[in-house]
């Protein structure tokens, strides 16, 4: 470097290279048509102008421009120089600076069709939308997540959707003649994909009436738009049908008259998108004939556990039919003419039924209600008459089911005590192993005390009743084998008196029972107070009571106390005599 002086002015030459300009770009976004600013300078000094240069055309793009400012439209590789002075004095050129434009423009996927629900197989067209920049020739860039970028030059991308589908669409454009320009990446638009449709066809009623036309729906699920319905008869393989076949109410309902087999599906898009076939349907013209339900057997109550049989019984004509049924109760029955079933609570209900035949598709009507209702068995009613033993009467018995019906057989019983519990066993009276027809049964010659009881049954296998309550027929016989005592040993009683009642026989262990005139059965240990074969009684507190005394193998005499309070100055008696029946 050299310095000097003159008269007019100081100077300094500068001998070191030569300098470098500093390229920047100043802006990066604008919308299309717009552009973006570039500078270019030589620091510490001044009274220069700038040559621009773009590498993809290798030629200049701006001459002596004077503020080092530049707007352009294109992006690209740009460097620049500066100039001064005469002869031209020129700088080092640039580094270079890369130059990325994007536009401000709005970018958009498009989907068509736009149905809420996509399936695999379906046909997709998704369409690239710059909004703004109409006339700009655009290169299209689309990427779906967790796959490489697609370059494209169409706006639309075209493809049939597969398990690998899903996922988040994107895309971007950049300018045909411009790589370095280019939109910001769009929203993503995802595409999710939804399981096989499944169609289905529904038929309120399948019996189609005489003169009349039944309707059909098909409907796709899950729901969605954009569906047309083909339906199909006898055959998934025949032709669609067309107007002389059905009456096509809605593009999702057709009316039929004809009796037949029908499936649908449904159809959607360009090329067409099929959903598979539905379940197919049985229509059914009407038959003439009648359907009936029979029970067997015809009892009009049926018990818990009794063994019966439904019967579809269809009047008219030697056709060969199906069965089917159709009922309120919680049991199922099979599509048979007949079932026979050991009935339940489960098996309560209304019945009904219907035929169809098996050459044609004809059908008859459901059949009227048959109401089955289960009962559960309950204690027959016994009654014995005499209830006293007189010397040379028969004793009849008497039993009464609760709902009289049909097809019982009556079974009878001798009470053994259970001692010491307070319950008997049931022998079979003889003549009664198989049962009896009659509700009533005659016993000759009894002259002890005993108890009796009944039950009923019917069915194969039989089902029983419960057991009727025991009832008894007393003997005041003084010298039985089994003997009852009443001590003091008097005649008259206030019921404040306490007396004693002693069994006596061939037994080890005993119990004294009462009835009341009530027909209240109990045993000592209610009213008195037991000790070995003895019941003390401390108060007498029903005027009337019959007394005798069980063991295991025996009954004794019975004795009929009545009590007299003491406030009416009345005598207690001890007496025999007879008793309304013991419940």
């Amino acid at each position: 470097m050299k310095e000097g002086r003159n008269d007019d002015w100081e100077y300094t030459i500068i001998k070191d290279d030569k300098p470098k300009p500093r390229l920047v770009q100043v802006s990066k976004t604008t919308p299309v048509g717009g552009n973006v600013s570039l500078s270019c300078s030589v620091e510490n000094s001044a009274g220069w102008k700038y040559d621009w240069f773009r590498r993809t055309s290798n030629t200049k793009v701006r001459t002596n421009y004077v503020n080092g400012v530049i707007r352009v439209s294109q992006g690209g590789i740009y460097r620049c120089r500066g100039s001064r002075g005469e002869p031209t004095f020129y700088t080092e050129t640039s580094d270079e600076v890369t130059c990325e434009i994007t536009f401000t423009n709005k970018v958009v996927v498009m989907r068509q069709p736009k149905w809420p629900q996509i399936f695999r197989g379906e046909t997709i067209t998704l369409t690239c939308e710059v909004q703004g920049g109409e006339t700009t020739e655009w290169r299209y860039e689309w990427r779906r997540s967790g796959s490489d970028t697609q370059w494209k030059y169409e706006k639309t991308w075209t493809f049939t959707a597969s398990e690998s589908s899903s996922g988040d669409y994107t895309c971007k454009t950049r300018c045909i003649d411009d790589p370095y320009s280019s939109t910001e990446t769009s929203e993503a638009f995802r595409l999710l994909l939804s399981d096989e449709p499944k169609t289905q066809l529904r038929a309120d009623v399948r019996l189609i009436p005489v003169g009349g036309r039944v309707t059909l729906s098909c409907s796709v699920n899950p729901s969605s738009s954009g569906w047309r319905y083909y339906w199909y008869r006898d055959e998934e393989s025949s032709e669609p049908l067309t107007s002389p076949d059905a009456v096509f109410q809605s593009d999702g309902q057709i009316s039929v008259s004809q009796g037949g087999i029908y499936w649908c599906r449904g159809g959607r898009g360009e090329p067409v998108y099929y959903t598979n076939f539905s379940d197919p349907v049985n229509i059914y013209g009407a038959a003439p004939n009648r359907a009936a339900v029979t029970l067997h057997p015809n009892w009009p109550q049926i018990y818990r556990g009794e063994k019966i049989t439904l019967r579809c019984e269809i009047h008219g004509g030697d056709t060969e039919w199906e069965y089917e049924w159709t009922t309120s109760s919680s049991n199922k029955p099979p599509n048979l003419n007949e079932f026979t079933i050991p009935v339940s609570s489960s098996n309560t209900g209304t019945y009904k039924c219907k035929g169809r035949m098996k050459s044609k598709h004809l059908s008859t009507d459901w059949s009227d209600s048959f109401s089955l209702t289960i009962l559960e068995t309950s204690k027959p009613v016994l009654s014995v008459s005499p209830s006293w033993l007189s010397p040379g009467v028969s004793v009849t018995l008497s039993c009464e089911v609760k709902h009289p019906s049909a097809g019982w057989s009556f079974y009878w019983y001798k009470a053994l005590p259970q001692i010491p519990n307070l319950s008997y066993i049931y022998e079979l009276l003889p003549g009664s192993t198989s049962g009896t027809a009659q509700d009533s049964y005659i016993i000759d010659g009894q002259t002890h005390t005993a108890g009796y009881a009944c039950r009923a049954g019917r069915g194969d296998p039989v089902i029983y009743t419960h057991y009727s309550q025991t009832k008894m027929v007393w003997s005041a016989d003084p010298h039985p084998s089994a003997s009852l005592t009443v001590s003091p040993d008097r005649v008259q009683h206030f019921s404040s008196d306490s007396v004693s009642l002693t069994c006596e026989g061939n037994s080890p262990e005993w119990r004294v029972r009462d009835s009341t005139l009530n027909n209240n059965v109990s045993t000592c240990s209610y009213w008195g107070t037991m000790t070995g074969s003895t019941c003390v009684i401390n108060r007498l507190l029903h005027s009337n009571r019959v007394f005798w005394c069980e063991s295991g193998s025996a009954f004794s005499n019975a004795v009929n106390i009545t009590g007299q309070s003491e406030s009416h100055h009345s005598f207690s008696r001890l007496q025999f005599g007879t008793l309304t029946d013991l419940s």
